[in-house]
């Protein structure tokens, strides 16, 4: 009697569907545990959010919302430019406004940080 060559295949795809819905399941309750925990620490004023960062310090500001696509030193990335010097070519208030608005045409989005950040954040880059 000759096997079916199907069957070896149709186990491994079951085999593969119920890991899915196991692994879904367990990723559901981390995700609610995770989203409690937030809460919890929003609650108590512990946040370590986007919105966490300090108002008054630049440097912490830029390292969590602009380093990613303007490296760490202001030397540029994959997706941002260098912003050494960017006082050279932008006023303070072009500074400001890009931080603000974004510029179209660019991956640079606006409103990644508040109108208040956004102050402290172009007076800072404007000194490097």
């Amino acid at each position: 009697m000759k096997k079916n060559p199907i069957v070896p295949y149709a186990v491994i795809a079951v085999l593969g569907i119920l890991a899915m819905v196991i692994l879904s399941g367990v990723g559901l309750n981390q995700m609610d545990e995770v989203q409690d925990q937030d809460d919890n620490q929003e609650e108590q004023g512990q946040g370590n959010g986007e919105g966490a960062a300090d108002v008054t310090n630049p440097e912490e500001i830029f390292s969590q919302m602009c380093a990613s696509c303007h490296g760490a030193d202001l030397s540029g990335g994959a997706a941002g430019p260098a912003l050494t010097g960017v006082a050279d070519r932008l006023s303070l208030e072009e500074i400001e406004d890009v931080i603000n608005n974004g510029r179209p045409g660019t991956a640079m989005p606006g409103g990644l940080v508040s109108p208040e950040q956004a102050e402290v954040l172009a007076e800072w880059l404007s000194e490097q």
